[in-house]
């Protein structure tokens, strides 16, 4: 392998995004959080790096398995590079923002890295942006975060939109109610994300119908609501569904065009949910879009907050939404007037000087990827090369 070969080749799930990709990536980003915006939550920044024990406490807990380490030499304390973003901005809420009062609205937008990448997202480090909704109990905080996602993704352009809500603590309070034990659980969680019903029946014994019930309720809104509300469920259980009947009445007055489904047993990927959560598809995309949900973040003096909010994965949602536009980029022949280049980049145009005298000036704006060039005063659309 050559030097320049060897220099080139990157670490798998790395890449470079070159133009037009790159820049479109970063207009997409910016459209998403200009909606989390007008909704009032303030954009924050998080550093990339964190030290270890503040990165990985709370909802970083679940993610250490993702995290790359490394030593600060610095400090010679052990420090994370942030696999998500969130962890970090429920710190700042905690500790930079803890005496704002809440109910603290956060937005942000930035680059990940994992250890891992998996089948349907093989990418390592990728873009995400989202909103958290820190210090909120009520019905009408979880059904904000699944409309301004809804909003935020519409405006950026994704069509075919479908949110799936998903009641991760069901399952766990339902056992706990019939006496299951923890480890007991656990597979019958993974059983019932794999939708395994043989399993399901093995794990569960006496106990299995109710599950499999679960199961079946899966499916639109309206059929799984009903569904769910027939079940003769523990009254820990049943409340779980009260409260997804309330958020979904809201959802569905705000935004009744909306596509919207329910699995109550999904956990996969909800470690430390604690409540109503959602996962967002578009129709005909590969992979998942974002998801989000209820948590508990730490909050000033160590008490929990409860709090809500989602993550939107850049690289999925650059599949879904229209791709980039060809920008009008005019060539400039050698000794264009400065004031004239000035006047067309206010027009909207992107402007690119030559720097010597060119003896076709068409030519040279086709070489460089011109879709204009300028003669006298006038812009004038190149033709295609003739081959």
């Amino acid at each position: 392998m050559t030097d320049t070969a060897d220099k080139g080749l990157l670490p798998a799930g790395l890449q470079d995004v070159l133009a037009p990709l790159a820049a479109h990536e970063s207009q997409v980003l910016e459209r998403l959080v200009a909606a989390f915006r007008a909704q009032g939550y303030d954009r924050v920044k998080p550093p990339l790096l964190e030290f270890e024990e503040a990165l990985l406490t709370g909802p970083g807990a679940a993610l250490a398995g993702q995290t790359f380490r490394l030593m600060d030499p610095v400090s010679q304390r052990m420090m994370g590079l942030r696999a998500d973003m969130t962890p970090q901005v429920a710190r700042i809420a905690a500790t930079r923002l803890k005496n704002t009062p809440r109910p603290l609205r956060l937005c942000y937008g930035g680059q990940v890295l994992q250890v891992r990448g998996s089948q349907l997202r093989p990418e390592r480090q990728f873009a995400q942006a989202g909103a958290e909704l820190i210090g909120a109990a009520a019905e009408a905080a979880d059904a904000e975060v699944v409309l301004l996602a809804i909003e935020a993704l519409d405006a950026a352009g994704v069509a075919g939109l479908s949110v799936d809500l998903n009641l991760p603590p069901l399952v766990g309070s339902l056992a706990a109610d019939l006496g299951l034990g923890e480890a007991q659980v656990g597979d019958l969680r993974m059983a019932l994300d794999r939708k395994d019903a043989a399993a399901v029946t093995a794990l569960a014994g006496a106990q299995a119908e109710l599950f499999h019930a679960l199961l079946r309720s899966a499916g639109p809104a309206e059929s799984a609501l009903a569904a769910l509300k027939a079940l003769d469920l523990p009254p820990a259980a049943a409340q779980e569904v009260r409260r997804l009947d309330t958020v979904l009445s809201l959802i569905q007055a705000a935004a009744p065009d909306a596509r919207v489904t329910v699995d109550p047993v999904e956990h996969r990927g909800f470690e430390y949910q604690t409540g109503i959560s959602f996962i967002l598809f578009a129709k005909g995309v590969r992979g998942e879009l974002g998801r989000g949900g209820r948590y508990q973040a730490a909050g000033p003096n160590g008490v929990q907050e409860p709090s809500t909010g989602f993550t939107l994965f850049m690289d999925t949602v650059l599949r879904a939404v229209p791709g980039p536009q060809r920008q009008r980029r005019i060539y400039l022949p050698f000794g264009t007037a400065v004031a004239k280049a000035r006047d067309l980049r206010r027009e909207g145009w992107e402007t690119l000087a030559g720097l010597s005298q060119a003896e076709q000036a068409e030519d040279e704006a086709r070489r460089l990827g011109c879709s204009h060039v300028l003669h006298g005063d006038a812009a004038v659309a190149l033709e295609p090369a003739n081959d």
